[in-house]
């Protein structure tokens, strides 16, 4: 698997937008599943907890972050199987995030799209967000987990170059 930094990052009211995507040969019944169940979710994200639904919050433990921290996950839209958001709060603030599916010929691509606030840490999220979809596509495929040594700080310096100055 490739680290190379896909990455894009776009004006948003008063913020940025990160945007990642990645592509799988599976039905987008079946990704969603990878990214909702909370068994699935484990294997490269990390547990979580709760009643899911629209306007109700769950536990999600960050499993491969220092500590294995738990945070509250706001579920702020849900569409199975085409989209997700959801609102992440953790120490560091609140993180609306959107996930969506499209499937096309039994190919699905899932868009992965973080709602910035200026100022935002890109360096340091940018690398995260690849190493976790990149672990995604791993535990998928049944392949190896990557290395996040791999990815930061290797990919922090092309992230901090999508600011606009």
């Amino acid at each position: 698997m490739s680290t190379t930094p896909t990455g894009r990052l776009f004006a948003a009211g008063e913020g940025n937008e990160l945007v990642l995507t990645r592509t799988f040969r599976a039905p987008a019944d079946d990704v969603w599943r990878s990214v909702t169940e909370p068994e699935r979710t484990a294997r490269w994200f990390g547990p979580w907890e709760g009643e899911a639904g629209p306007g109700r919050t769950v536990r999600l433990q960050m499993a491969h972050e220092e500590g294995a921290p738990w945070c509250d996950l706001r579920v702020d839209a849900c569409d199975p199987p085409h989209r997700l958001a959801v609102s992440m709060d953790d120490e560091a603030g609140v993180w609306p995030m959107e996930l969506t599916l499209a499937e096309s010929g039994g190919t699905t691509t899932l868009t992965l799209t973080h709602s910035l606030r200026a100022g935002a840490p890109l360096g340091e999220i940018g690398p995260g967000w690849e190493y976790y979809l990149d672990m995604l596509v791993a535990s998928r495929e049944g392949r190896d987990l990557p290395d996040f040594d791999d990815y930061h700080p290797a990919q922090k310096a092309y992230f901090e170059g999508l600011v606009p100055e």
